[in-house]
């Protein structure tokens, strides 16, 4: 897909009102959000062996009210400093890369960018989630094959 076709396709989106576009194909996956400012997120496809269903209860639709825009790491407004570490997307949380695998991390372990915290799974899509932080942690706010939704706290960071 050539950068005009995306500009194009950005501007449409942004004159027809939708909310989302997401376009994929075999060699790009392309989501166009809208909102206060416009966002575009290209990512090659990470291909992982599939993981069993889990059997997840009914969840009711959680309804947003208007929020600013937040990265995936904020630092909470606790006295202790500790980060939380946000998903970036909505989908199935895993803590490991199959039920025999052992967890990505656990409470205590020390993290550094760019290592592997955990999977998002969304449409067949496992999505590693890397660490933006350095530091060790404190607490797991998500039960294994539970689904979570954008800018839900998956973990809180002491940081070095």
């Amino acid at each position: 897909m050539k950068l005009s076709e995306i500009q194009d396709l950005i501007k449409f989106v942004a004159k027809s009102g939708v909310n989302e576009v997401s376009y994929e194909t075999k060699d790009i996956k392309l989501t166009i959000k809208t909102g206060a400012t416009a966002k575009v997120k290209a990512q090659q496809p990470i291909m992982m062996q599939s993981m069993p269903a889990a059997v997840t209860p009914m969840v009711q639709p959680m309804t947003r009210t208007a929020q600013p825009e937040t990265t995936p790491t904020e630092k909470t407004s606790v006295n202790n400093k500790l980060i939380t570490i946000k998903s970036p997307m909505i989908g199935t949380f895993y803590r490991s890369s199959g039920p025999d695998k052992a967890p990505f991390v656990n409470v205590g372990d020390e993290v550094i960018p760019g290592k592997v915290m955990c999977i998002i799974e969304a449409m067949k899509l496992f999505n590693e989630i890397e660490s933006e932080v350095s530091g060790r942690i404190v607490k797991m706010l998500v039960d294994d094959a539970s689904p979570v939704e954008y800018d839900q706290p998956l973990f809180l960071v002491e940081p070095n």
